[in-house]
């Protein structure tokens, strides 16, 4: 009988409530998905309303990915201190606000300040919702969940490219953050009524009237009431966001940092650029978007056969694996005539691989750190990576405005990913294992339960 909810939690068959709090993480990650990809949507409208030039479109495309680095890196100490609920509910308020308010814009300085509100919102929202997958997800559907979770994604690009394709048709470029704004204020009641907090989360801190509140959610999943919690003391001391950078966590956090920053310059030049490069090959903004969609669907379908996948190989190899497709993919987009057909192929072929490599880096940041920790980790790596999501576009950018052709631009963006691997690669193990010292009721990345012989 266990004593302890989080290894009750670990070890039990997955209940209803448990799919349902992916779904709803599923769900939110869409709603990034979309909104970072909106003004890659709304790029062409944009650029024409105000005349911009190939380097100053760069900057403004890149304006939400500072937010979402900041949001990131503050908001997931956030979660880890106040909840990860009321974190996700105060990201949902901060998108909505900052999605809506572009369209009331008469300055690009304006515009891009709202980019920012919203991109602080996004970046907050993923480190908790990582967070969430890994901490309602037993060991042996860890992995799958973490992928699911973040299928979500490529999927909000899915289906909000297809809506706003259609709209984009009779409509200009606001019609974009009408929709995203709208999509975004739906899900607040959803979470605020259905999203319990963190069993995992409320053991650590320990708030006010914390048996009550974990027997409600144990008893929603189908588990008997706990008469008193388990001693902590025998568990290493939380220390919070300072813990990522102990002697012990150090290397970790470090090496899955570099490789998430560099894979993310790839994955950027595809999600930023595509349908401003397909218009300037003379197809119209509704088709560009197309294009940008069928990325979007490759990469849905490459987090969901890395899901699947992870169950029979280690991590760290299906990762390096799909890092080095990230690469080839992109390096043939740059290289292929101007054929709408060939081009969404291409496209959709980058995305699998791409979006596949960002799942195998959330599902290796989500093991390696543990849980008083987790949001603080997955924040610090997914902030500090967005470094490369923002230098991305700007480079490219420049590139382009400097006379630099697609088909060596496309190569020297790709060159992201292959770099990745050389930082992947240092990453020790030991059977499988990463070298971090997870607490009681933790796993390690690539364990036996990792890969579902649990």
């Amino acid at each position: 009988m266990y004593t302890d909810p989080r290894e009750l939690l670990n070890q039990a068959n997955m209940a209803r409530l448990q799919f349902v709090v992916i779904a709803i993480t599923v769900a939110l990650n869409a709603l990034d998905g979309f909104d970072v990809m909106a003004i890659s949507f709304a790029s062409p409208g944009i650029a024409v309303e105000w005349n911009t030039t190939m380097a100053g479109l760069g900057f403004i495309l890149s304006m939400e990915l500072w937010g979402m680095a900041a949001g990131s890196l503050l908001l997931g100490g956030v979660a880890d201190q106040i909840g990860r609920r009321p974190t996700i509910l105060g990201c949902l308020l901060m998108m909505t606000l900052g999605m809506y308010m572009v369209t009331t814009t008469d300055s690009l300085v304006v515009l891009s300040f709202w980019r920012i509100v919203t991109g602080l919102g996004i970046g907050g929202m993923l480190a908790s919702i990582n967070a969430m997958a890994a901490e309602f997800s037993n060991v042996r559907s860890r992995p799958m969940a973490i992928a699911i979770m973040a299928a979500g994604y490529p999927i909000g690009g899915v289906v909000g490219g297809l809506v706003v394709s259609q709209l984009l048709k009779t409509m200009d470029w606001r019609v974009v953050f009408y929709f995203g704004s709208a999509m975004t204020a739906v899900m607040i009641p959803v979470v605020f009524f259905m999203m319990p907090e963190s069993v995992h989360w409320l053991m650590r801190k320990r708030p006010v009237n914390v048996l009550e509140r974990i027997n409600a959610t144990m008893g929603r999943l189908g588990h008997a009431a706990l008469s008193v919690l388990p001693d902590l003391r025998d568990e290493p001391k939380s220390k919070a966001f300072v813990d990522i950078f102990s002697k012990r966590m150090l290397p970790i956090t470090l090496l899955v940092t570099t490789a998430y920053f560099l894979h993310i310059v790839t994955f950027y030049f595809i999600l930023k650029w595509v349908p401003k490069l397909v218009v300037d090959m003379g197809f119209s903004p509704s088709s560009a978007g197309g294009v940008l969609t069928w990325a979007s669907l490759g990469g849905a379908i490459g987090a969901l056969t890395f899901g699947f996948l992870s169950r029979k190989i280690e991590l760290k190899k299906l990762t390096l694996f799909m890092f080095v497709g990230s690469w080839l993919t992109t390096a043939l987009f740059g290289q292929t005539t101007e054929d709408l057909f060939v081009l969404s192929a291409l496209v959709a072929f980058a995305g699998y691989f791409i979006n596949a490599g960002i799942v195998g880096m959330y599902a290796i940041v989500a093991e390696v750190f543990p849980t008083h920790v987790r949001a603080s980790g997955t924040g610090f790596t997914v902030g500090i990576g967005r470094g490369g999501s923002v230098s991305s576009p700007i480079i490219a950018g420049f590139l382009l405005q400097g006379g630099l052709e697609l088909p060596v631009l496309s190569i020297v963006m790709g060159t992201g990913s292959i770099m990745a691997v050389a930082a992947l690669m240092f990453l020790k193990t030991s059977g499988g294992k990463p070298q971090s010292g997870l607490e009681s009721g933790e796993i390690p990345v690539a364990s036996k339960a990792t890969s579902g012989r649990a």
